[in-house]
């Protein structure tokens, strides 16, 4: 089939069709009204197959001839073919009327001529049902209850016989919808023509009204005024409809508005459909589920029940279940004096009751499962849709509950709640302050109402005003008195059913550093054992008030998290410090023995052991250390800035410590110097000559390798000095390298190659014959060749080369290939630089060190570009671009650019 783009009579909306017919994708349920042709005997054995094709084309015809005839063009419409039967959704735009009194005279007609022409077997009568209603789209066509409906009326016993008992052509059933809202209110026809039926099919349980066109009924005015059929045969007329108003300002939701649709249209007709939402307080359960009950109400013929558990309420304890079940038989019309004195045999007549009836009961705010348990009917033919904060575990496992956990709103819907509530003019008028509200509120349906409460209540305050509260205030500006209506009352009703300790959890996770937290940070942060901590954060996962993400990680929502701060306040000054203590503790340690993996050749420094029940990580190999920190970086760095707020000025430095080795190999430059200049400003309320020392020279490197050279230099300088004072000869060398590093990109490579002989002789002094001489003598080697002096400059990088393999030291080893790559391809002997560079791009690789394979892929695009080889000089140059501008660093990414733009291939192509 081929895709024709939209169809602009479907009112802008994103409906996109295949061929002329078929719906491929879909949006939200929209009204539409539904016409439904149905051939009168089409399977009679008498209409062979040729006769049956003839019948169809015949039916065809006379139906988009008759809609012409009543203002609607065929092409305008959605249709279906149903084998011996077609439906039609009519766009929005055209009037019902005409389809009730035009069309099926239309049709009359049309029939007419079409059997004097055609053969006795492909004669037609034909049922019309005329309906109208919600309908939805998705990747198989059209569902919607309204459409079952349609078909459920020409189905119906009565109106078959209806056609069957009159010499006309055409029997018209309308439902009881379309005869009040238009039938009724005609100026072509006379409603008194029209006879009530009633209509029992499957799940229909229904009064229609037939008239018959062009053999009309005698006019009878006493029949609008009789009891329907269906009214006459049951009490259904008293069936209980306790549903409390639908939301007023309900948005979205469409995904989780189809999986109960799915829960019901999918049901197998052999146990009770039941569907649980669940998720925090204030998330917007109990909108979505009366958004959806009454949207679907006309499914359930024989009445709704609705009750509040009072699983979470302000002001009382959870509803007993024999409360909830003798409210409904009081609904169901139960006198008094029948009622069982057992509350398990009121239950039981409960059942009984909703037996076999097409009902919903709707069990709002449950606390457990043993509240809702009594409240299930048995019957199949009934649907129970559950709210609560937890998750009832029980429903699940043995009524084969669907769960349905609710998030936050997409940014799209929580915009559309605030344009809802306040209006498109004020909206468009700070589109900004209503995109800051958006982020303030976290997209969390409840606060977003509570905002817009206070905007719609103050039309001439700026919306930006509100945004600034909520900056200042936070939590507090969703705060009232009416507990319904403030978010941290509504979220205090979750902590209710969790056990002290577990509420103790919460509060101090309220306080842990980072957006998120692995079950062994949490560990350490509660003091207790993994196993415990676990079930501690499972319950309350079910309590809603915690989200399991992928790989271990527990999430709580930005608002959330902030009341469970607040609550923190509540515990023990000393409770909250050790709290505190053991939480960085484990970062601080996790970290350094993953540093120690990363760098086994770096010089250690000294660390106090953990508090007691802290309990850092362990790592087995290198690739796990390095996984460990990608997904701890947040909390990392979010732990060093808690440190500095609480003034653990030993933890802030050692923080950037052993951070930097991870913040070097992955470019993580702007990171590092933040991490360094906190941890300088500890250094100074530490009074140890080295640290501080030690200190200034990792914020220059960090300084310098963003292009701010003359701080570096100034922090760089300072450590030479400190190092000099405390008679630091190891200081001294490695504050020469340092200097040396931010000489060559300050692009003095004179001055640099001064300071690293200076370091390299310090270095001999101080007996560090390892990676460290090394390290120098790869340096001075590096300079010497991009000074021009490629055979003195082999010979240093040979001889660091030798040094780093005997010490083990792969990042020395891969930065010196890379160097001895570059003097290769200087003096031509590419094939040798192709070489070094694969083999220090290999050990790049093993280390994850992003940082240094950006340049050495940048230096091998030259060497390639050399060999005339263009098409992978392209492709290694695009790489060291895309790694350049991951890490910002934009001055490199610039050269590489236009190295790129003037690259020409052998061909003379661009």
């Amino acid at each position: 089939m081929r895709l024709i783009g939209r169809y602009p009579q479907w009112g802008g909306e994103a409906w996109r069709l295949c061929g002329r017919t078929g719906m491929v994708e879909s949006g939200q349920a929209v009204h539409r009204t539904i016409v439904v042709v149905d051939v009168e005997g089409f399977g009679d054995p008498r209409r062979t197959l040729p006769h049956q094709v003839g019948t169809r084309a015949g039916l065809y015809r006379v139906v988009a001839d008759s809609l012409r005839a009543a203002g609607v063009p065929w092409d305008g419409c959605y249709h279906e073919d149903r084998g011996d039967s077609v439906f039609v959704l009519v766009p929005p735009e055209y009037p019902k009327a005409p389809l009730v009194e035009v069309l099926p005279e239309a049709l009359a007609r049309a029939l007419r001529e079409h059997n004097d022409t055609s053969p006795a077997a492909q004669r037609t009568r034909l049922r019309v049902a005329v309906h109208a209603g919600e309908v939805a789209f998705d990747g198989h066509g059209v569902t919607s209850t309204a459409v079952t409906t349609a078909f459920r009326l020409l189905d119906a016993p009565t109106v078959k016989q209806a056609l069957a008992d009159s010499p006309g052509l055409v029997a018209l059933v309308v439902s009881r919808w379309t005869f009040d809202e238009v039938v009724r209110h005609c100026a072509v026809l006379d409603p008194a023509t029209f006879r009530p039926v009633s209509v029992q099919v499957k799940e229909v349980r229904d009064t229609a009204w037939v008239a018959l066109p062009d053999h009309p009924y005698p006019a009878d005015p006493g029949v609008l005024d009789q009891p329907a059929p269906d009214d006459r045969r049951d009490d259904r007329r008293d069936a209980p409809r306790q549903l409390p108003a639908p939301p007023a300002h309900f948005v979205g939701r469409a995904e989780y508005l189809a999986d109960l649709d799915r829960a019901l249209t999918t049901a197998d007709g052999t146990a009770v459909v039941i569907s649980a939402l669940g998720g925090t307080g204030g998330i917007g359960k109990t909108w979505l589920a009366l958004h959806w009950a009454h949207r679907h109400a006309d499914r359930f013929p024989d009445g709704h029940l609705f009750v509040d558990l009072r699983g979470f309420s302000p002001d009382s304890l959870p509803l007993d279940p024999a409360v909830a079940v003798r409210g409904f038989l009081d609904a169901l019309g139960v006198a008094p004096g029948r009622l069982p004195v057992d509350p398990d045999a009121q239950a039981a007549l409960y059942r009984s009751l909703v037996a076999d009836r097409r009902m919903l009961v709707v069990l709002d705010n449950a606390a457990t499962a043993d509240q809702v348990v009594p409240l299930l009917p048995g019957s199949p033919a009934c649907a129970v849709l559950v709210t609560g904060r937890t998750t009832l575990a029980a429903l699940i496992d043995r009524y084969g509950a669907r769960h349905l956990q609710l998030d936050i709103l997409p940014r799209r819907e929580a915009r559309a709640l605030l344009t809802e509530r306040l209006g498109e003019a004020r909206v468009a008028a700070e589109h900004a302050a209503i995109d800051d509200l958006v982020e303030l509120c976290g997209r969390y349906p409840l606060a977003l109402s509570i905002t817009a409460r206070h905007a719609a209540t103050h039309p001439l305050v700026p919306l930006a005003e509100f945004a600034a509260e909520l900056r200042d205030l936070g939590l507090d500006a969703l705060d009232n008195d009416d507990p319904t209506a403030s978010l941290p009352a509504v979220l205090s009703w979750s902590l209710r059913g969790l056990t002290t300790d577990q509420r103790q959890v919460f509060a101090l996770l309220g306080t842990a550093p980072g957006p998120d937290t692995g079950l062994p940070a949490a560990a350490s942060l509660t003091g207790l054992p993994e196993a415990r901590a676990r079930q501690a954060l499972r319950a309350l996962e079910d309590a809603s008030l915690l989200d399991r993400r992928p790989h271990g990680r527990y999430r709580m929502h930005d608002l959330v998290r902030a009341y469970a701060a607040t609550t923190a306040q509540d515990l023990a000054e000393p409770v909250r410090r050790a709290a505190s203590e053991r939480v960085a503790g484990f970062y601080l340690h996790t970290a350094r023995a993953a540093d120690l993996l990363l760098d086994p050749q770096r010089p250690q420094i000294e660390f106090d052991p953990p508090a007691a029940h802290c309990r850092p990580q362990g790592f087995q190999d290198e690739e796990e250390a390095r996984a460990w920190f990608t997904t701890e970086h947040l909390c990392l760095l979010a732990a060093q800035t808690q440190a500095v707020e609480q003034g653990r000025h030993d933890t802030v430095w050692r923080m950037a410590w052993v951070l930097d080795t991870f913040h070097r190999r992955l470019g993580h430059l702007h990171d590092n110097l933040a991490v360094w200049r906190a941890g300088l400003a500890a250094t100074r309320q530490v009074g140890d000559l080295a640290t501080r020392a030690r200190a200034h020279r990792f914020l220059g490197r960090a300084l310098s390798r963003l292009g701010q050279h003359t701080e570096a230099l100034e922090h760089l300088h300072q450590d030479l000095v400190l190092g000099e004072r405390a008679g630091d000869i190891a200081g001294q060398a490695y504050a020469h390298r340092a200097l040396a590093w931010a000489q060559e990109q300050r692009g003095d490579l004179q001055q640099a190659l001064d300071h690293v002989t200076a370091g390299l002789r310090l270095f001999r002094a101080a007996g560090l014959h390892g990676s460290e001489e090394a390290s120098a003598l790869g340096s001075m080697g590096w300079l010497q060749a991009q000074l021009g002096d490629y055979t003195t400059a082999r010979t240093h990088c040979a001889a660091a080369l030798d040094l780093h393999r005997r010490s083990h030291d792969q990042e020395g080893e891969a930065v010196t290939q890379d160097s001895l790559g570059y003097i290769a391809h200087q003096v031509g002997h590419y094939a040798d630089a192709l070489d070094h560079y694969d083999k220090a791009l290999a050990l790049f690789h093993d280390l994850g060190y992003t940082y240094y394979e950006a340049q050495t892929r940048e230096h091998l695009g030259h060497t390639r570009h050399a060999l005339d080889q263009p098409g992978q000089a392209r492709a290694v140059w695009l790489k060291a671009l895309e790694l350049y501008r991951r890490q910002g660093r934009d001055a490199d990414a610039q050269r590489v650019r236009q190295e790129l733009d003037g690259l020409v291939d052998i061909t003379g192509r661009a």
